[in-house]
């Protein structure tokens, strides 16, 4: 199978996932002012995260699917896996920003994130397995000291989350942070390898 169709379905969930999450900032009514924004700040500094994370997601998956020669039915189901916990995403979103960062909602947003990193991991070690040893992903990954350093901080800010939601934030801004610049890993392997 080919993965034209899983990449424009992934592409066309995200975009559904961001729409969602705007919509979810709810214009004041007869409120004319710029301080009458101001209740909005935490449902918008929430979404602005959001947004940060599935756009995160998109660039390394496009990344990902770079490297994928065909598509069998093991990675259909972890990307629909992955693409199951990015689409709560809106949810924890909305809760966060509500309840001004709650610490519930905090470590229910970090239990998402993990969920997601971790679907993410397995989307990718699919790939691997249906492509062997020699695989483009493999090489491009190494040592994944990002992989592997992403579900630490999500777990640290997970507990955190339930004592201080400024401490849980800062693990999830930290992991955002660390993945914002797209991962050249990929684009340098196909390269090298000649390949488009």
């Amino acid at each position: 199978m080919q993965k034209g169709r899983l990449e424009a379905f992934s592409d066309g969930v995200l975009a559904i996932i961001i729409t969602i999450m705007v919509l979810e900032i709810k214009v004041p009514h007869d409120k004319e002012h710029f301080a009458d924004l101001l209740p909005l700040l935490p449902v918008f500094l929430s979404y602005v995260l959001s947004f940060l994370y599935i756009g995160i997601y998109w660039n390394n998956h496009h990344h990902m699917m770079h490297t994928v020669t065909k598509v069998n039915g093991p990675i259909l189901w972890a990307n629909h896996h992955l693409l199951f916990w990015l689409s709560l995403v809106p949810f924890v979103t909305g809760w966060m920003g509500e309840n001004h960062f709650a610490p519930e909602t905090m470590a229910l947003y970090g239990f998402i994130l993990l969920m997601s990193g971790i679907a993410y991991v397995i989307l990718q070690n699919q790939i691997i397995k249906s492509q062997g040893e020699n695989s483009l992903l493999k090489h491009a990954i190494g040592s994944d000291i990002k992989g592997k350093l992403s579900p630490v901080l999500y777990s640290l800010g997970i507990a955190s989350g339930f004592i201080n939601s400024t401490i849980a934030a800062i693990f999830y801004v930290a992991v955002a942070l660390m993945w914002l610049i797209p991962d050249k890993r990929i684009e340098r392997i196909m390269g090298r390898e000649g390949h488009q």
